[in-house]
């Protein structure tokens, strides 16, 4: 069994500030500590159900998160900024079924701890095929797209609703349930990642992974924060404006979703710091 993990950090138990996932911010140091104490009970549960190989994904911002030092020696892991799949990166065909540990719910769901959607401001909506889509959305379909089911999401309560909502039955462990954007009643650690070890085992042994399948075309549309972004943007050949604020992109290739909104992402990331300085 080849068994694929990313690790996002907004998702993980103990953490509600910003600040934590921030490098250089207060308590990010302690942060990557959490992420990495959450990964490792997904990768232990995966090795004891009798897994082959586990890849895992460093998914939250420039990709340099999970202590590699401290994570199981048994996985291989992925890091770094600019991962050309980001989230996604180092998953293919060839995986069994994909665990999404750590993740939160989209932008502007309702007491979803540090909802957002890619990025912290930017993006206000996207939608995959017409359909609202958050990072656990679009994730899952890019597993699919490779005929890769999906095991397990661990992150809060919201995004726990959103992954059921999104996949059906399936297997879910709620770290926080969320009070507010910033403030959480918590789980603590050692119990989180407790469950997450216990539900993955379960999972991986029962086998009964739901599969999220989308029919190509696929269409990403992303409505920004600001038209200098959106124009920008529709630069990029293959990406259209379709509204002040608002692109699209139409593929076969789902690939082109994931690696075209990083490209994108990572423009409007530059366009966002520049419009900061004003007013």
């Amino acid at each position: 069994m080849k068994v694929f993990v990313s690790v996002d950090m907004e998702g993980v138990s103990g953490l509600t500030d910003p600040e934590e996932m921030r490098t250089g911010g207060r308590g990010y140091e302690r942060g990557c500590e959490l992420m990495t104490g959450d990964a490792n009970a997904a990768i232990r549960a995966a090795f004891d159900a009798g897994a082959d190989r586990v890849v895992v994904t460093d998914a939250h911002g420039g990709g340099r998160n999970l202590r590699a030092d401290l994570i199981d020696e048994r996985c291989t892991l992925v890091r770094g900024p600019y991962k050309p799949m980001r989230m996604g990166e180092g998953l293919d065909s060839t995986f069994d079924v994909a665990l999404y540990v750590g993740y939160h719910a989209r932008a502007g769901a309702e007491r979803g701890v540090l909802n957002h959607t890619w990025m912290g401001r930017e993006i206000q909506n996207l939608y995959v095929n017409g359909e609202i889509a958050g990072e656990i959305r679009l994730m899952a379909g890019y597993a699919g797209s490779l005929g890769v089911p999906v095991g397990l999401v661990a992150g809060d309560e919201a995004a726990c609703a959103e992954a059921r909502d999104v996949l059906g039955a399936v297997p879910t462990v709620a770290v926080k349930r969320g009070l507010d954007r910033y403030a959480a009643e918590l789980i603590p650690p050692a119990r989180a990642q407790e469950r997450i070890y216990e539900t993955v085992l379960r999972s991986l042994r029962e086998e009964r992974w739901p599969q999220l399948t989308m029919s190509a075309p696929y269409t990403l549309a992303v409505e920004w924060n600001a038209t200098a972004i959106a124009q920008s943007c529709a630069v990029i050949p293959g990406v259209r404006l379709t509204g002040p604020r608002t692109t699209e992109l139409t593929t076969d290739d789902y690939a082109d979703v994931v690696g075209l909104l990083g490209v994108c992402a990572t423009l409007a990331g530059e366009i966002g710091c520049t419009g900061r300085h004003y007013g």
